[in-house]
């Protein structure tokens, strides 16, 4: 093993040292969300760097949301247009503008067949838009709806040959990051963004529990650095999934 501790023995259960970035490599963007507002917590601060830096950036936003409405203060169709203005009112913060919503049903898990239909549905929309790099969930979250469209994401990612990058964010579930990005000159917009969230911080604050590990990422990068997003290889269909490439 190397005194830096780059160089790891194989067999030693300790974790690598993840990529330090200033910002993210150039390209078409593609940033997968499960519900509004996870588009902020996940990889807000990276993909409004995406943005500053002349890059297009597309949010594909999976389901409708309406569990984040548990007193059923409204009808099913206003609070997800309710949702939806909140997104997009909270994307401007981070110089997003293009936003699409598929409203799928959430808090289940889906057969077989709804997975792989989402998953080329998913990959038309890949080729269609081009990207370079995508953003998505990565598998290990707790979070039911997050965890299957990290399965959708990857199985779409197989059916669309896609060839560029593909990074897993964290939300609920800590992961154990191969790369951080510095986004302590984007954390006041991604506070601002979030605060348009207001169905939200009704009922969590996701202000501050949401926010919590964007400073402990800090810890990979420079002394002088506050805040950071980090991110791990989405990686391929597992298991049963992998099976249903072959129909």
């Amino acid at each position: 093993m190397q005194g830096d501790g780059r160089a790891l023995d194989p067999t030693s259960e300790r974790s690598p040292l993840p990529e330090a970035l200033a910002r993210p490599p150039r390209g078409k963007v593609l940033l997968v969300v499960p519900h509004p507002d996870d588009d902020v917590l996940g990889a807000g601060g990276t993909v409004a760097l995406h943005v500053e830096q002349g890059d297009p950036v597309h949010v594909l936003v999976a389901y409708g949301g309406l569990e984040g409405d548990p007193d059923k203060r409204y009808a099913p169709d206003e609070y997800r247009a309710l949702r939806q203005r909140e997104a997009r009112a909270g994307g401007k913060h981070l110089g997003l503008e293009s936003y699409e919503f598929w409203s799928y049903p959430e808090g289940h898990l889906p057969a077989p067949e709804q997975l792989l239909e989402a998953a080329r549905r998913l990959a038309r929309r890949i080729r269609e838009l081009g990207v370079d790099t995508i953003y998505a969930p990565w598998v290990g979250e707790y979070h039911v709806d997050h965890h299957v469209l990290a399965r959708v994401v990857r199985l779409a990612i197989a059916h669309a040959d896609f060839r560029g990058a593909a990074w897993g964010y964290e939300v609920w579930t800590p992961l154990v990051p191969t790369r951080v990005v510095d986004t302590s000159r984007m954390h006041a917009r991604k506070l601002a963004a979030l605060r348009e969230h207001a169905s939200q911080l009704a009922y969590r604050d996701i202000l501050e529990k949401g926010l919590a590990l964007s400073a402990q990422r800090a810890m990979y990068l420079a002394p002088e650095t506050r805040h950071g997003e980090a991110f791990r290889p989405l990686g391929e269909p597992f298991g049963r999934d992998r099976e249903l490439l072959a129909r």
